[in-house]
């Protein structure tokens, strides 16, 4: 690693070099170029510019990682893993959950192959679930009732 701060073309470089890996929130990328930029001003003015040609976007970044993360993880787990990425509480209130049952039945069935037998299965089931971000709802009506 140089010692010399990258110049602001550099720095819009190093960022879109992110970029193309995947999509990050404004908080990552703001994260990762503050150890190469100047001053923390030519960070904010590199963000600002990729938010106007539409390169970063939270509300891209939210989506994706949300449904990435839906194959294995619940609504509460998706929304603490976004929130510790750094993506406002309006971005994430506004992403569409899609059935929550439905997915838990998914996971369910790909971690166990035959129904719970006693209780105490019943019961590592629903802490497997509740570790996965459900809601006790559904893992009420999926685990505890035996309908899974």
């Amino acid at each position: 690693m140089k010692d010399v701060p990258d110049t602001p073309a550099e720095l819009k470089q190093r960022a879109l070099r992110y970029l193309v890996r995947r999509e990050h929130s404004r908080a990552e990328l703001e994260r990762k170029l503050s150890p190469h930029a100047p001053s923390q001003q030519a960070v904010q003015e590199v963000l600002e510019h990729l938010l106007s040609r539409r390169h970063l976007s939270d509300e891209r970044f939210a989506q994706e990682r949300a449904r990435s993360l839906s194959r294995k993880y619940g609504p509460a787990k998706i929304r603490h893993d976004l929130k510790a990425r750094g993506v406002s509480d309006e971005v994430i209130a506004c992403l569409s959950s899609p059935e929550e049952e439905r997915r838990a039945r998914e996971i369910l069935a790909r971690k166990y192959r035959e129904p719970a037998g006693s209780r105490e299965e019943r019961a590592k089931r629903a802490r497997f679930l509740q570790g996965r971000g459900f809601s006790a709802d559904v893992i009420h009506r999926l685990v505890l009732r035996g309908e899974d």
